[in-house]
Parts: structure tokens; C-alpha cells; sequence
């Protein structure tokens, strides 16, 4: 998430999620570690008071170096190294400090990466109760639809992210279909999967067969030589 100096009190307002063809652009480069999110989060910190595990990898010594040891404990089915940043008894990350991160420079990369905006993206809810402030902030999110390619995008992310739910087995992890951000994120980076062009050349939302999808998601989770 990004700093930013806009007022949103206004808890009902609708909030601009920029034209979605270039926010799908940047969300994917940032899911690829290319960069972070640029979110437009004004003077929320919904994310940084929901009872969020942040992880945190070996080689982020900058940050590391500026969170107090006994705030991590190992990550889980993760390599030495790979630590979890837990939260406090409010549910408030450690390093939030009048409502501002101590950090922010500094912070982890999932941090970073995080948008909440992948939920409207996706069509999906966020399915935990403890993150009731995610949950209203990102259905307040409204994305622009400037070309008709913008708006098949969408469909076609929303198409992914209901085919996986349906269809559990075409990932490698079904317990992935189980989480809505995990099955935001296959949504956003494999949507592709799910548009193709007609006879007119037009670009059109379609339902792969599940085998299809099964084959090509193994294919691009194989490492190239």
C-alpha cells in the first residue's frame, strides 16, 4: 500500500480504482516482485489493523534491521529465514504508531504488494471476520472502464476467480480455491487464460474445460530452463 493525503471520512463514498486495464498492468507487474502497489489509501489503515501475519523474507535486511526481534517468530512450511511479523492484542500491527507506519519507508514487501482493490477486481469477498475494515473498504472501490477492452479484462478476472472456486482441482493446492485472496491473485495473474478472440477479432470472455486450465496452469508453474 502507498502513503497518501486525501480525507475519505466520508465511509460510504465511493472511492476511484483508476481505469482497469492499468491497474491490472501494474497489480501483475507488482505480483511478479517488479515493483510495489500504488494505492490510493488517503488516511486508511485498514490493512495495518486487521489482525494480519506479514511475512517477511531473509533477504529484506533493510527491514528487518528496524523491527525488534521479538516481534517475529518463523513462518510455517517456510525456509530458515522466512519470519512472520504477528500483531497486537487491538489487532494492529506493531509498528503502526498514531495511526501512521513507523516504517513506511522501510516496510515488508507484502506491504508493498498489498491492494485491496483485487477483491472488486476478482468478485470476491474477503473471508475472514477479523478483517471487517478490508472488507468495507474494498467495496467501495469503483473501477473506470474507458475501452471495451477494460471492461472484457474484468470479466475475464471475475470468470477466472468463480471458474476456480467451481473448479478447485485445477490448481496445484486446492486449498487455495478456499481463500479469496489467494483465489484473487490466480484470478489476476491467469485471466488470460480465459479470453480469446473471435472470428471478428474481438476480444470475448470464455469458460476454458477444466483439464484446459489444469494443463496450462502446470505449464506455466514449470520453471524454464
Amino acid at each position: 500500500m502507498a502513503a497518501g493525503d486525501t480525507s475519505d471520512d466520508l465511509e460510504d463514498q465511493p472511492l476511484v480504482a483508476g481505469d482497469f486495464s492499468s491497474w491490472l498492468t501494474e497489480m501483475r507487474g507488482a505480483l511478479r516482485g517488479e515493483h510495489g502497489s500504488d494505492v490510493p489509501c488517503g488516511s486508511c489503515t485498514a490493512c495495518c489493523t486487521s489482525s494480519q501475519f506479514i511475512h517477511i523474507g531473509p533477504e529484506e535486511t533493510d527491514t528487518l534491521a528496524r523491527i525488534p526481534r521479538q516481534l517475529l517468530l518463523p513462518a510455517p512450511r517456510l525456509p530458515r529465514g522466512h519470519v512472520l511479523m504477528g500483531y497486537d492484542e487491538r489487532g494492529h500491527c506493531p509498528m503502526l504508531i498514531d495511526d501512521k507506519c513507523s516504517i513506511y519507508e522501510h516496510r515488508p514487501r507484502t506491504c508493498r504488494t498489498y491492494d485491496c482493490r483485487i477483491f472488486p477486481a476478482a468478485g470476491v469477498g474477503v473471508d475472514d471476520d477479523d478483517k471487517l475494515l478490508i472488507e468495507q473498504r474494498a467495496r467501495r472501490w469503483k473501477f473506470r472502464y474507458p475501452t471495451p477492452a477494460d471492461r472484457i479484462r474484468h470479466d475475464a478476472v471475475r470468470a477466472a476467480a468463480a471458474f476456480v472456486q467451481e473448479h478447485p482441482d485445477v490448481v496445484p493446492d486446492a486449498a487455495v480455491a478456499a481463500n479469496t485472496m489467494q483465489v484473487a491473485v490466480l484470478a489476476i495473474e491467469h485471466h488470460d487464460i480465459f479470453i480469446r478472440r473471435d472470428e471478428t477479432g474481438h476480444m470475448i470472455v470464455v469458460e476454458p474445460d477444466p483439464q484446459e486450465v489444469r494443463v496450462e496452469l502446470a505449464r506455466r508453474r514449470t520453471p524454464r530452463p
